[in-house]
């Protein structure tokens, strides 16, 4: 009983099956239908391995929400570098709620010299010709958000070279917590004091003829820090010039505002490598000559203007599902196949009708020979009589 019941099962699964194969007795094969057979294999080879590169690749999706969080502390990353000694320069943050963020909460002052190593010029060169990539091709973005992680750094690096002059310069450095509202970071002449009524540095001990805001901003970021990501401002380097005398120079007589107009976006981001809450910010600068007798009136100095903006991005990295990958091969394998089978049968259709026509066209008639009954036949050839 179990074994007819196991020969009516594969006869009843023999009946369903839906690719019923043909006698090899009964398959012609032929040299055209073997070149397209290798044409055929070399095509779905190729694009396999296309479709195999493009499922390993990811790509960056974007979504786009209001920010609900505005109750959380904004945090600034500042590394810059001014042309001026420390006790010189003070730097903190008025916002527009007046509250004040004096730069000694985690700002560090430290002497430097101002003129870069070779090292550090060829870093510096680097980083710009990465920033002028990015604005031209602003799609090298997702890249750099793919490649982040937390060994790389996009950091100054450390002088080689055992520079025997004397500090010139400020380097200012460190990070602070501000209100999510608009607000002013500025690097201006003397240190900050707390006043009541208003904001105010006390500059009266400063030399007016050693004036100079030359700086070099190696970094400046708002959110948390992500090594990597390369910010619109890392890497700029403005220097002071004479307008009276259009050279550059050291020490300036005149003096000159820097201004730095900066829109933040909150950014939620979310690769294979890293995940995080920074920020992305748009730039817009400007740098005029302070001169009260020329109506150009202003406090000298560097100043940068922050505003928030309401949306918040979340960039997430994204890979193809296996399944789709799976369909997508499966198309390709399946449309190959019906494609050149199609394709090879009309070939050799319209071949065997040219090829019938030349054979007409090649066919001579001959003359017929007549029959006892006086009917002719036209497919037998005349015979002709040869006498030796």
């Amino acid at each position: 009983m179990r074994r007819l019941n196991r020969k009516k099962t594969l006869s009843l699964v023999k009946e369903l099956d839906a690719f019923p194969k043909v006698p090899e007795s009964y398959v012609e094969t032929s040299a055209s239908g073997g070149t397209v057979s290798l044409i055929a294999f070399t095509t779905m080879a190729l694009l396999t391995i296309m479709e195999f590169s493009v499922y390993q690749d990811t790509w960056m999706k974007y979504e786009y929400e209001v920010d609900k969080d505005f109750s959380s502390k904004l945090r600034i990353n500042i590394d810059i570098t001014v042309a001026m000694k420390c006790q010189y320069v003070g730097a903190d943050v008025l916002d527009l709620a007046e509250t004040m963020v004096a730069s000694a909460d985690g700002l560090v002052y430290e002497p430097t010299v101002f003129d870069l190593s070779p090292q550090q010029k060829e870093w510096q060169r680097m980083l710009q010709l990465i920033q002028s990539r990015l604005q031209e091709e602003h799609s090298l973005q997702d890249v750099i958000f793919k490649s982040a992680f937390k060994s790389a750094s996009t950091a100054l690096p450390p002088r080689e070279d055992d520079s025997s002059q004397s500090p010139d310069a400020c380097r200012i450095h460190g990070h602070l917590y501000v209100n999510k509202v608009a607000g002013n970071f500025h690097i201006t002449v003397g240190k900050a004091i707390p006043h009541p009524r208003g904001h105010a540095h006390l500059a009266a001990l400063v030399n007016h003829d050693s004036y100079n805001f030359s700086h070099r901003i190696d970094h400046l970021s708002f959110g948390e820090l992500v090594p990597a990501i390369i910010n619109p401002l890392d890497g700029t380097e403005k220097i002071a010039i004479d307008q009276k005398n259009q050279r550059y120079i050291s020490a300036v007589s005149d003096n000159q505002m820097f201004q730095y107009f900066i829109t933040v976006v909150p950014t939620k981001l979310h690769t294979y490598k890293i995940s995080a809450d920074t920020h992305q910010f748009s730039v817009t600068e400007r740098e005029r000559i302070i001169n009260h007798a020329a109506g150009s009136h202003g406090v000298s100095g560097i100043f940068m203007k922050y505003d928030l903006s309401s949306l918040m991005v979340t960039v997430t990295e994204e890979h193809m599902p296996f399944w789709q990958f799976f369909v997508r091969l499966c198309g390709i394998v399946g449309g190959i196949f019906s494609t050149t089978g199609m394709l090879h049968g009309i070939g050799k259709f319209i071949v065997e009708i040219i090829c019938c026509r030349f054979r007409l066209g090649s066919y001579k008639p001959v003359n017929s020979v007549p029959f006892e009954d006086g009917h002719t036949d036209n497919h037998l050839p005349l015979l002709e009589n040869n006498t030796h």
